[in-house]
C-alpha cells in the first residue's frame, strides 16, 4: 500500500459517521523490506519508537470524553495482516484500564470503552496490544504499546474559590481605584480550544463598580461615592469560558464591598444655643452639663476637641472633652454667687482632631454654639464678716464686760435675721457668753491669764427662719497680763553660816520668779525688811541678790538659827512685792569653810573624836601612870 493510498483511507475514515470521534485502524503493509528493517513512528512523548519485524503500527487513538450513548463507545480496531479471518488469532489488551474500562474483541480486535470517561480525571491511557496464535498461544506479532488520548469538551464551568468575597475601599475614591481581584478556574483543557479561556463581567453592582474582563480586578466606576449616603454594596461577578462567547459555561461569585470612612464631614452642633442651669452652691469642679457636636464620620475621623473661645464666663467655667462619649463636659472653675451674677454666656467650639488634607476644601472642620448658664438661687447659710476673729482682753476686767462682737449676714436676697450662739464644747467652764441678737461676746466669770492665756471659742450663726442652716466661725480670745502677782523666791533655800565666818562673807545667792509676764520683761529688787546687825542684802541688778555677813564669828551655843526677812519687789504697775524669810543656821566648819556639824550637842565633844576614841585615850593614860 502506498503513502497516497493511506492518506486516502484516512480522509474517508474522517467523513464516516462512526460512534466515536477517533478511530485508527492500522493494517499490515506488504513486507517489501528486509527482515532486519526497523520501522520508526512518533510516540506519545515525541520520541522515536523502533518497531522490528512488525505487521502493525499505530501511535494513538483519540476518544471524546463524556460519551452519553447507551452502547459501549467504540474506540478503534486492532488488526494484523496475519489474521486470515478464520479465528486462529487472538487479540490481547493490557495496560491502563484494560479489561475494565477498555475491552477488546479477541477475534476482531475491536476496542470499546465500557463507561463514560472524564478527561479531567485522566487525560490519556497507555495500553499494550498483542496478537497470539489461539492454538499454540505463541505471539504472531510482537507486543506493541499505544495511547488512547481523551479529547476535551467544554463540560466544566468556571468556578471561584470563594462563594462570597469581602472587600473594602475608601469612600470618595477616584474612578478606577482598585478594590479587589477575583480569579476563577476552569477544569477544561486550556491547550485545546477556548474551553478554559475565561472572561469576567459584572452582573450586579453597576454603575458603582466595574471589572476588568481579562484579570477580574474590580474597580470603582463612580466618583465621590459617599459612605454616609450608602456604605454597603453587593457586586455579582460572572466568569464565562469560551472567551465569553455564546454557549460558554459560566460561574458567579458575590463580592460584598464596604466603603470605609474618611474625614470628609465637619462636626456640627444640633443647636445654635444651649441652656444649662447650676445651683450657686455647687462646689468648684462640679459638672454642669454637656454639649455634643455630631459628626457623620466614624472612629478617629469623628473625634473632636471642645474649647471655650469667648464669652463673659471664660474665667468661671472650664470644658473637658470626654473621649469615650465625644462630649464636652462643662465644669465650675470658680465659686458661683446668685446675688452677684445670675447668667453667663459662653461660646464653645468643637473641632476635628484628625483632618485629612485631601478634604480641606470641604471645611472648616469645626463648629460653634452658644451656651447660656443660669445660676439658681440656693438658701445659703449665714456668712460671717471674717473667716476668724481675734479679741484681746485684760485679765482684770469686770464680769459682763463685752470683749468683742461677731457679725454675720444672710447672703440670700430674702436676708433672714441671724441668731448667734456659743458652742459650749469650746467653753466648758462657761467663762463667756454671747448676745443672740447682735453677736456681742461678754465675760460671765473672772479671767486669769496665769490659769489660761488663750480661749478658743466657736460661734454659731443660724437663720431664724431656717435654724438648720448654720455657719461656724472660730473666735480666739487672748488674755492680756495685769501685774497682779508678787514675786517670790525661785526655790527653797537651805542657808548656813560658819561659826568662824568673817564680816562681808557671802553665804547665799537668791533669785525670784513672778507669774506675771510684763511687756518689758521681769525686773526684781531685793532689800531687807529692817536693818539687821548680822546680815545684809546686796542686789546684783540681774534679778539676783547676795546675802553677806556683817560681823565676825558666830556661836551655835548662843544662837543656832537666824531668821532674815527679805523684801522682793517688781517694777511693773502697780508694783507688787512680797517678803520671803531666809532661815540661816549656824554650823561648825573646817578651815576651808566646809560645813561639819550644825547640832548644838556637838559642843561637848572635841571636834572629830567619838566617845569610843575618848575611852581609848583614858585607858592609855592610866597604863602609863
Amino acid at each position: 500500500m502506498t503513502i497516497q493510498q493511506v492518506l486516502l483511507l484516512l480522509l474517508l475514515w474522517m467523513w464516516l459517521p462512526l460512534p466515536c470521534h477517533t478511530e485508527m485502524l492500522f493494517r499490515r503493509t506488504p513486507d517489501l523490506r528486509p527482515k532486519s528493517f526497523g520501522g520508526r513512528a512518533s510516540g506519545n512523548d515525541g520520541k522515536a519508537i523502533h518497531r522490528q519485524k512488525r505487521g502493525w503500527m499505530w501511535n494513538q487513538f483519540f476518544l471524546l470524553e463524556e460519551y452519553t450513548g447507551s452502547d459501549y463507545q467504540y474506540v478503534g480496531k486492532l488488526h494484523s495482516d496475519q489474521d486470515k479471518g478464520d479465528g486462529s488469532l487472538k487479540y490481547i489488551l493490557s495496560g491502563d484500564g484494560a479489561g475494565t474500562l477498555f475491552i477488546i474483541d479477541e477475534k476482531t480486535g475491536d476496542i470499546h470503552a465500557t463507561r463514560r470517561i472524564d478527561r479531567e480525571e485522566k487525560a490519556f491511557y497507555t495500553l499494550r496490544a498483542q496478537a497470539i496464535n489461539r492454538r499454540t498461544l505463541r505471539p504472531v506479532e510482537p507486543e506493541s504499546e499505544f495511547v488512547i488520548k481523551i479529547h476535551d469538551i467544554n463540560d466544566n464551568e468556571p468556578t471561584f474559590p470563594e462563594e462570597i468575597y469581602t472587600a473594602s475601599v475608601p469612600e470618595m475614591s477616584v474612578v478606577g481605584t482598585s478594590v479587589v481581584q477575583v480569579t476563577a478556574t476552569d477544569a477544561d483543557d486550556p491547550s485545546y480550544g477556548n474551553s478554559a479561556r475565561i472572561i469576567y463581567s459584572i452582573l450586579q453592582g453597576q454603575p458603582y463598580f466595574s471589572v476588568e474582563p481579562e484579570t477580574g480586578i474590580i474597580r470603582t466606576a463612580l466618583p465621590n461615592m459617599n459612605r454616609e449616603n450608602r456604605e454597603q454594596y453587593q457586586v455579582v461577578i460572572q466568569a464565562k469560558d469560551m472567551g465569553g462567547q455564546m454557549g460558554g459555561l459560566s460561574g458567579t461569585t458575590t463580592v460584598n464591598i464596604t466603603l470605609t470612612d474618611v474625614n470628609d464631614n465637619p462636626p456640627r452642633f444640633p443647636q445654635s444655643t444651649i441652656h444649662l442651669r447650676i445651683p450657686e452652691s455647687s462646689p468648684v469642679g462640679t459638672a454642669i452639663g454637656s454639649v455634643k457636636a455630631t459628626d457623620a464620620d466614624t472612629g478617629k475621623n469623628a473625634e473632636v476637641e471642645y474649647r471655650i473661645i469667648d464669652g463673659d464666663g471664660t474665667d468661671m467655667f472650664d470644658i473637658v472633652t470626654q473621649k469615650d462619649t465625644q462630649e464636652g463636659i462643662i465644669t465650675v472653675r470658680k465659686p458661683l454667687d446668685y446675688e452677684t451674677r445670675r447668667l453667663y454666656t459662653l461660646k464653645v467650639e468643637a473641632e476635628n482632631t484628625h483632618v485629612d488634607p485631601r478634604f480641606y476644601y470641604l471645611g472648616p472642620f469645626k463648629d460653634t454654639t452658644i451656651v447660656k448658664i443660669s445660676v439658681e438661687d440656693v438658701d445659703e447659710p449665714p456668712i460671717f464678716s471674717r473667716s476668724s476673729y481675734l479679741f484681746e482682753v485684760h485679765e482684770d476686767i469686770e464680769l459682763g464686760t463685752i470683749i468683742g462682737t461677731v457679725m454675720a449676714r444672710d447672703p440670700d436676697s430674702a436676708s433672714s435675721p441671724i441668731r448667734f450662739s456659743l458652742d459650749r464644747h469650746t467653753d466648758l467652764d462657761r467663762i463667756f457668753n454671747i448676745h443672740s441678737g447682735n453677736g456681742s461676746i461678754y465675760t460671765s466669770k473672772p479671767l486669769d491669764r496665769e490659769i489660761s492665756q488663750w480661749h478658743n471659742l466657736s460661734v454659731i450663726a443660724a437663720e431664724i427662719n431656717n435654724p438648720k442652716d448654720t455657719t461656724r466661725v472660730p473666735v480666739y480670745v487672748r488674755i492680756l497680763d495685769v501685774n497682779d502677782n508678787a514675786p517670790q523666791f525661785a526655790v527653797f533655800y537651805d542657808t548656813f553660816v560658819c561659826e568662824n565666818a568673817r564680816a562681808g562673807q557671802l553665804i547665799q545667792t537668791i533669785s525670784a520668779v513672778d507669774k506675771d509676764d510684763p511687756l518689758g520683761g521681769q525686773k526684781f529688787f531685793f532689800s531687807l525688811a529692817a536693818v539687821n546687825p548680822n546680815f545684809t542684802v546686796q542686789d546684783n541688778e540681774d534679778n539676783t541678790a547676795r546675802i553677806l555677813t556683817r560681823r565676825n564669828g558666830f556661836s551655835r551655843h548662843e544662837i543656832s538659827t537666824y531668821l532674815l526677812p527679805v523684801v522682793i519687789s517688781d517694777n511693773d504697775y502697780p508694783i507688787q512685792s512680797s517678803t520671803g524669810t531666809l532661815t540661816i543656821r549656824v554650823c561648825a566648819c573646817d578651815s576651808r569653810g566646809n560645813m561639819q556639824s550644825c547640832n548644838a550637842e556637838a559642843l561637848l565633844l572635841p571636834a572629830g573624836l567619838s566617845t569610843g576614841a575618848l575611852v581609848a585615850i583614858l585607858l592609855c593614860i592610866i597604863i602609863l601612870l
